[in-house]
């Protein structure tokens, strides 16, 4: 995947709102609803997506700049600590000379690191035989004082007979997550799979595909896929609700009229009674998220909250008469905060 700043079109010193301010943009261009006949048009929002879900959060941004996490979310490999000669190595307890070193296998139990010790400088004394003996199979302590000179540790890394389950992690849009859809994952074992979507899904909830993990005697393990839903321009996940800032003209909140309100489903119009408040909430029945069966089967409510947005640039007239309303109809909207 591209570098998040790269796919937002935003330099790395850009701030919070610079980035919210790009996403809701290309969202709104990239949309697939906007781009129904580009076969792309879906990979670029989840592009963009994946992209804001790293550059969106603190946290993320943070482990991100300092190289602890890729375009990807995923945690970079820093190696093997202690492969090779450890710090102080030739003044350890077998003495002046004594050198320790791990080896690394990978067979039928899986990945196995082995620790030894010599006491010889670098691989002298006959170690190193030792080394190639334990990683293909040879009798151990074959050379004369072996058993004096080898120390052996072998540590399971969770190898299993039925093969090693493989992690993976895929972010989807909300809209896939209320619809479901199917998506390419790559997998840490190099492989790419088509995964299918099913519809209700939430962050945090895991796909399991069968036998796709790494193979072992008995089978081959499986690929656990964690999804993350994406954080949408408009809409905030509750529960299998969806909520909505929904902006209206001083004139509609006080005359009231019609406005059109998205929902996944494509716009509909929601009749605004005349003198209605701001942070009044309107409930569209159905237009939420998929329930997860049970007695409550169906879908979940759209909740629209509304926000009187003035004129940009004002308005002189707009203010001249709010100075008379001030002064021939003052009202205290906060008297019950007192």
């Amino acid at each position: 995947m591209r570098d998040p700043y790269d796919v937002l079109g935003v330099s790395k010193t850009a701030s919070e709102a610079e980035v919210k301010s790009a996403y809701r943009k290309l969202a709104k261009k990239l949309h697939p609803d906007a781009n129904k006949s580009d076969p792309k048009a879906a990979s670029r929002f989840a592009e963009l997506n994946s992209a804001y879900e790293i550059l969106g959060e603190g946290d993320k941004r943070k482990a991100f700049d300092r190289g602890e996490i890729d375009a990807e979310g995923k945690p970079r490999f820093r190696g093997f600590e202690g492969f090779g000669a450890r710090p102080g190595a030739g003044a350890g307890a077998g003495g002046p000379h004594d050198s320790q070193f791990e080896s690394f296998t990978w067979g039928p139990s899986g990945f196995q690191r082995e620790r030894h010790s010599s006491g010889g400088p670098g691989f002298g004394g006959g170690a190193f035989e030792d080394v190639l003996r334990s990683m293909f199979g040879g009798a151990r302590g074959g050379a004369a004082g072996a058993g004096q000179r080898e120390h052996f540790e072998t540590q399971d890394f969770g190898g299993a007979p039925s093969g090693q389950d493989v992690a993976a992690s895929v972010t989807i849009s909300l809209d896939e997550a209320a619809k479901g859809g199917s998506r390419r994952v790559h997998l840490p074992n190099g492989k790419d799979l088509e995964v299918k979507i099913p519809a209700g899904l939430s962050s945090g909830q895991q796909i399991r595909l069968k036998g796709q993990g790494m193979p072992g005697p008995g089978g081959a393990g499986d690929v656990l896929i964690t999804v993350t839903v994406a954080r949408h321009p408009f809409f905030t996940v509750d529960g299998d609700d969806l909520r909505l800032d929904l902006p209206v003209t001083l004139y509609e909140a006080v005359l009231g009229g019609k406005v059109r309100v998205p929902t996944l489903d494509g716009a509909v119009e929601l009749a605004i009674p005349p003198k209605t408040n701001a942070g009044r909430t309107f409930r569209l029945k159905g237009k939420g998220l998929k329930r997860k069966g049970g007695a409550k089967a169906g879908h979940g409510d759209l909740l629209a909250t509304v926000r009187i947005v003035l004129p940009e640039g004002g308005d002189d007239a707009l203010t001249e008469l709010m100075q008379k309303w001030r002064d021939t109809k003052p009202y205290d909207p906060r008297k019950d905060l007192k």
